[in-house]
């Protein structure tokens, strides 16, 4: 079985020390194959901010990281850096690759860059960069295949689709008929799993809420999802909600989706589809 953390809007600057503390202990103790952090590391793209960032990452070695950036990774205010550097933070601390790959046997996890320096907070996927997804997708073995980004491919909510990267039908349709299996994503601080696209390739889309930040959503806990493989005669995704639990000083389970691939593509079989509609901390 392979096993992942998907971290999300750690937004370090706005970070809680206490949950980091938290979130690093819980890390460790689940010893995921790979923690994946789906962008907004920081909050204002500052050096400092990276660099507490990046003493995090650091924190949990030996375990492999995979790192893509949000919309508030690249700078606000500083408008000359935006525009002709606008990674140089993010290449100087967490690495030079916006489009990392990690892979084992079982489950591949490519990570896509949905942020432009033109945008200032939705993402955007271009109809070269779908074509380019999915030709790498269609190229890897594994029987999992995972693309891990920013902003969100399917919504939750009603009010959230405005919030999804542009470009993201034609990305769910071209890149689940190449194979993938399940998306990640955060940037709305919203943890949720659905099915989303068209049968024969219905594909899961997962997102965690903020794992580090104060900014959370409407009061929500800060979160994070472990994302588990089981291969056999009916290929299962187990994703587990984790909240940080703020009387205890850690995090605990909280909810939990299993996805099973049939006929018609990837379903939601329990836990509901979409929000939770309990939560097994309160």
């Amino acid at each position: 079985m392979t096993r992942i953390a998907h971290i999300s809007d750690t937004h370090f600057g706005t970070e809680e020390p206490l949950v980091c503390v938290a979130l690093r202990a819980a890390l460790l103790r689940a010893s995921p194959d790979l923690v994946v952090f789906t962008g907004d590391i920081t909050q204002r793209a500052r050096a400092a901010q990276f660099r507490a960032a990046r003493a995090f990452v650091d924190s949990l070695a030996p375990l492999p990281v995979l790192i893509v950036p949000g919309n508030h990774d690249i700078p606000l205010f500083d408008l000359l850096t935006r525009l002709v550097a606008p990674y140089r933070n993010f290449h100087r601390h967490i690495g030079p690759d916006l489009a990392p790959l990690w892979q084992n046997s079982q489950m591949a996890v490519l990570g896509f860059n949905s942020t432009h320096r033109l945008r200032h907070k939705n993402g955007v996927i271009s109809p070269a960069a779908v074509a380019f997804v999915a030709a790498r997708l269609t190229a890897l073995p594994q029987p999992c295949k995972i693309v891990a980004l920013h902003h969100p491919l399917a919504s939750a909510t009603a009010e959230d689709i405005a919030n999804c990267a542009r470009g993201n039908e034609a990305a769910i349709a071209a890149w689940s008929a190449a194979g993938a299996d399940l998306f990640l994503g955060g940037h709305i601080h919203l943890a949720y799993c659905l099915a989303t696209g068209a049968a024969p390739h219905r594909v899961l889309a997962a997102n965690t809420g903020t794992a580090t930040s104060r900014r959370r959503r409407g009061g929500m806990a800060n979160s994070f999802n472990l994302v588990e493989l089981a291969i056999g005669s009916k290929p299962g995704l187990q994703i587990t909600r984790l909240d940080y639990q703020a009387a205890r000083g850690e995090f605990a389970v909280a909810h939990e989706w299993t996805g099973l691939k049939g006929p018609q593509g990837w379903a939601v079989a329990e836990g509901g589809q979409g929000l939770p509609p309990t939560d097994k901390t309160s």
